[in-house]
């Protein structure tokens, strides 16, 4: 790949991405489900509930980030706020994996560390991630609100929760959405139950 084609390369992906968070922010829709998830978080966190995450891969990585950034901070110094990303217990997850299969490492968590009032926020591109869509199954079976994100048409969590689909179906445009998403929420949630409002 000669220096034309590559920096062709580089500027076709960084429109692509553009192209979706346009799109996002086109979509009344998907704009009503962050503020709406955005409540619901401030919500469960005035009550003494917590948020929690849950993905596979890289949709890993991403719940494992915007836990952190409740627990630790994200635009200012504040309290920590309570937040929890499923499956960070090796010792937990091999053990699950080992004695009930490897669909039911976060339903099982979910189901020892979820109380009523707490926000499960799954993560899944496809919306198809088998363990994803297990613990959806055990969440609502526990009155918490779930809101998954996904991409595309939301796949098999589509008609079993809430999901804040990205219109795309390409993973690395869904995911840096979905980090976008994340931080959105991150950064409001804390404007609100800290400042009382919008900064």
């Amino acid at each position: 790949m000669n220096g034309g084609s590559l920096a062709s390369g580089i500027r076709s992906r960084i429109e692509a991405s553009i192209a979706v968070k346009q799109a996002i922010l086109d979509d009344a829709r998907l704009l009503a489900q962050i503020e709406s998830l955005v409540a619901s978080c401030v919500s469960a966190l005035r009550s003494g509930g917590k948020i929690i995450f849950a993905g596979n891969g890289g949709s890993f990585a991403d719940a494992q980030h915007l836990s952190a950034e409740f627990i630790s901070r994200f635009q200012f110094d504040r309290a920590p706020l309570p937040s929890v990303a499923l499956g960070v217990n090796n010792s937990a997850l091999s053990a699950i994996g080992n004695d009930y299969g490897y669909e039911q490492v976060f339903a099982r968590e979910l189901r020892a560390l979820a109380k009523p009032g707490d926000v499960f926020v799954p993560i899944s591109t496809s919306g198809n991630s088998p363990n994803i869509l297990a613990a959806v199954e055990a969440a609502n079976g526990l009155s918490i609100r779930v809101v998954a994100l996904t991409g595309a048409e939301g796949g098999k969590l589509q008609p079993r929760c809430e999901c804040l689909c990205i219109p795309s179906s390409d993973t690395a445009r869904i995911q840096e959405s979905h980090i976008l998403v994340g931080h959105i929420v991150c950064g409001l949630v804390e404007d609100m139950y800290f400042r009382g409002e919008l900064a």
